[in-house]
């Protein structure tokens, strides 16, 4: 799928809006008999008393608000709760049947759609209807997350430094900073050419690695807005520190010759208010006339209402033609404010996104993938930590999913000994008595949890292109040309796409700025 167009978006819209008319109908009787083989009949909660409650309460719920992504059973559930809650009850039999006794890499390539390399999907049985079309549904609607251009990988030769960038700018820098400096970097420059922006404002420029790039890199004029005072000194001694490298690289090969001459960015300490304008963010540089000022916008994974911020800069100045931004974070959208920003979305029933489902969009689908595919034990992880969930409400019944900083080496603990570390870690005593029967027995529904984790996963991609879907509609509404484009490999970068924006009409050069890789 290429960039979404002014009528594939509305399209798509359309689509989302139906989804869950159409998913009520196919889910309204979970108990329907199923094409295929005939399977044993497993204990099912929802069959018998309490689980059977929980599930008429949702549908009454749902009943009266409409069906939204947050109405499926079980996948919007938090996985921590996977035992408190009894979230594989709350799964329909026939989707029990078809995930239970699935191997990690089998979840890969059967649920995920995404087999290892030559492997080929083998079914050992009958899917239910409702699980394949929950799984083609998901593909169908989700926007493509693979970039339209094809070359090598830069990481070839050495898995920690770019080919594509000198050896200047890769210092200090990881290599999936390095893919998205240099890809966005380059875009920027394309777009800001296009339209006669005569400076680029990076906002939430952390230590200033785009802002380096862009501007001892690429010859642009840029402004570094950062809240946080110590990272933009960071930032400061790194643009002075690469500076000298580049001078040093240039006295050693006076026969290369540069781009033209090199600015370093300004840097300005001040966060930005999603509500607010911002005049700072908007001022020219002192070498730019204010009547002859075209600023460009851009965020290199803007958290959160700053990438909302950018959208509300660029609506509301004339002095802003383009907009670049790449964002994350979608758990920390101020719901409402930063979701949903277009009246096509606001006027769609079962819009809502809770935090779960938000925060679910922002995991790594193609990274967890391929450790399904690897089927190492890191992946038990999920399955200690809803058993340190049991835990934590016999002993503090209100308290619910406590944060729990990181516990180092998860693979090689015992399950007590994950759970009496993370105790300590939410401030409970590690010394509690535990019931290790029943951890035991939680550690054996380890390949459960994954399947049931990789089933809220297979979301991910549909709550974001609602979320990204939902920013192109708010400026589309407002007469502006947008286009989201898969600009980072997903491997490296999970959030890809890149909304860009302009306020005159550049035709197909749009798809000049995704698939050009310099």
């Amino acid at each position: 799928m290429g960039p979404a167009k002014t009528g594939s978006a509305r399209s798509r819209m359309r689509k989302l809006a139906r989804v869950g008319e159409a998913r009520a109908g196919r889910l309204a009787d979970w108990n329907a008999p199923e094409v295929g083989p005939a399977y044993p009949q497993r204990p099912c909660l929802r069959e018998q008393g309490q689980g059977f409650l929980v599930c008429e309460k949702r549908r009454r719920r749902r009943g009266r608000r409409g069906w939204g992504l947050d109405a499926l059973p079980g996948p919007s559930s938090p996985v921590e709760e996977f035992f408190t809650d009894n979230l594989w009850g709350t799964l329909p039999c026939s989707w029990q049947e078809a995930l239970d006794g699935l191997n990690p890499p089998q979840l890969a390539t059967l649920l995920l759609g995404m087999p290892g390399e030559g492997e080929v999907a083998r079914y050992r049985s009958v899917w239910p209807l409702t699980l394949l079309a929950l799984k083609s549904t998901a593909y169908a609607l989700a926007f493509t997350r693979t970039p339209g251009f094809q070359t090598p990988s830069e990481f070839l030769e050495n898995p920690s430094q770019s080919s594509r960038l000198t050896a200047p700018f890769r210092k200090h820098v990881r290599p999936k900073k390095q893919h998205e400096i240099r890809r966005l970097g380059e875009l920027v420059k394309k777009l800001s050419d296009l339209t006669g922006c005569t400076q680029v404002v990076d906002v939430g420029s952390g230590q200033g690695h785009l802002s380096r790039f862009m501007s001892l890199g690429l010859g642009l004029m840029v402004k570094s807005i950062e809240g946080d005072q110590r990272l933009v000194e960071r930032a400061q001694r790194l643009d002075q520190e690469l500076l000298q490298a580049l001078q040093k690289e240039e006295k050693r090969n006076p026969q290369v010759v540069h781009i033209g001459p090199r600015h370093r960015p300004h840097h300005v300490v001040r966060w930005v208010d999603s509500t607010a304008l911002c005049e700072e963010l908007l001022l020219p540089l002192e070498n730019s006339p204010q009547s002859e000022a075209r600023l460009l916008l851009t965020g290199l994974h803007a958290c959160g209402d700053l990438s909302v911020a950018l959208l509300r800069h660029f609506s509301c100045r004339p002095e802003v033609a383009a907009l670049a931004s790449v964002g994350c974070c979608y758990m920390k959208l101020s719901d409402p404010g930063g979701y949903p920003l277009s009246q096509w979305v606001a006027g769609l029933p079962g819009r809502e996104l809770p935090y779960r489902l938000r925060e679910g969009a922002c995991h790594a689908l193609e990274e967890y993938a391929e450790r399904l595919q690897k089927a190492g034990p890191g992946l038990r992880t999920h399955c200690y930590r809803a058993a340190l969930e049991t835990v934590i409400r016999r002993a503090r019944p209100e308290l619910r999913r406590p944060g729990v900083q990181g516990i180092p080496r998860v693979h090689e603990l015992k399950i007590e000994e994950y759970v009496q570390r993370g105790l300590q870690r939410v401030g409970l005593d590690p010394h509690l008595p535990l019931n290790l029967a029943a951890l035991r027995a939680h550690q054996a529904q380890e390949n459960r949890v994954v399947a049931f984790f990789s089933l809220a996963l297979l979301l991910a991609p549909l709550v974001e292109t609602l979320i990204l879907l939902d920013r192109l509609l708010y400026l589309q509404e407002q007469g502006f040309h947008a286009e989201l484009l898969p600009i980072f490999s997903p491997e490296l970068s999970p959030r890809n796409l890149v909304l860009v924006a302009t306020k005159r009409p550049l035709g197909e050069t749009f798809s000049v700025l995704e698939t050009e890789d310099s």
